[in-house]
């Protein structure tokens, strides 16, 4: 029998997930646990020394979870994903791995007001500036970017006002030459962008060839 690529259908019914091997349940169970069985010392020392996947505890990750994360990034055509309780978090996370003290990325105006207020106040905390360019006029942000740049940051579809950014255009945006110049590595950035509108879901689009990988996607750091 000629093996087939199971299609966007497939993949969001049953990507990620197996037959429960012990009772051959379909639907992937809500593990009620928050721990797990090492199979002997070496195992759990390679387990937390990330050599290995597995489970170490619930919190850090799960059977249920890894489904989400398994099947998200089928979907999305990334290599891994990682899921978290809200948006707020998510963006935490990732901008966490891709920025450090004096850093400064460039939002778009048009957003939910909840990231609005983390971007202006929470992300100061962290040394993280932000810079505001508006959806409408995508060359704002090219004006917007700087050599200290490491992430552009759009909301489609945005809430409120139901604006929808050109997400293709946006992947090609192109730094200056002066910001491209004063770099001692080639320009790198991230589009990163927000589908609050339709579910609590981020992801990472890498520029220039507007591939899309699913947030936490190690390749994407700087």
């Amino acid at each position: 029998m000629t093996e087939r690529t199971p299609g966007f259908a497939t993949l969001a019914v049953h990507a990620g997930s197996q037959p429960d091997p012990t009772t051959g349940a379909r639907a992937t169970p809500i593990y009620q646990t928050t721990s797990f069985v090492f199979e002997d010392v070496d195992h759990a020392a390679a387990l937390f020394g990330l050599q290995t996947f597995g489970n170490i505890y619930t919190r850090i990750g799960n059977p249920t979870n890894a489904v989400l994360e398994e099947r998200v990034a089928a979907l999305e055509g990334g290599t891994a994903g990682l899921a978290v309780a809200s948006g707020h978090a998510a963006q935490v996370l990732v901008m966490h791995v891709l920025m450090t003290p004096g850093d400064e990325l460039v939002a778009s105006k048009k957003l939910y007001g909840g990231s609005i207020n983390q971007f202006n106040h929470a992300f100061r905390n962290f040394g993280w500036n932000v810079v505001w360019a508006d959806p409408d006029d995508l060359d704002s942000f090219e004006r917007a970017i700087s050599p200290k740049t490491k992430s552009i940051f759009v909301e489609s579809i945005a809430n409120p006002g139901g604006i929808i950014t050109d997400m293709k255009r946006s992947a090609k945006l192109r730094a200056a030459p002066a910001c491209r110049s004063s770099s001692t590595t080639r320009w790198r950035r991230l589009i990163c962008a927000a589908r609050s509108s339709t579910a609590p879901i981020s992801w990472c689009i890498r520029s220039p060839n507007f591939s899309r990988s699913w947030q936490f996607d190690r390749r994407t750091d700087r």
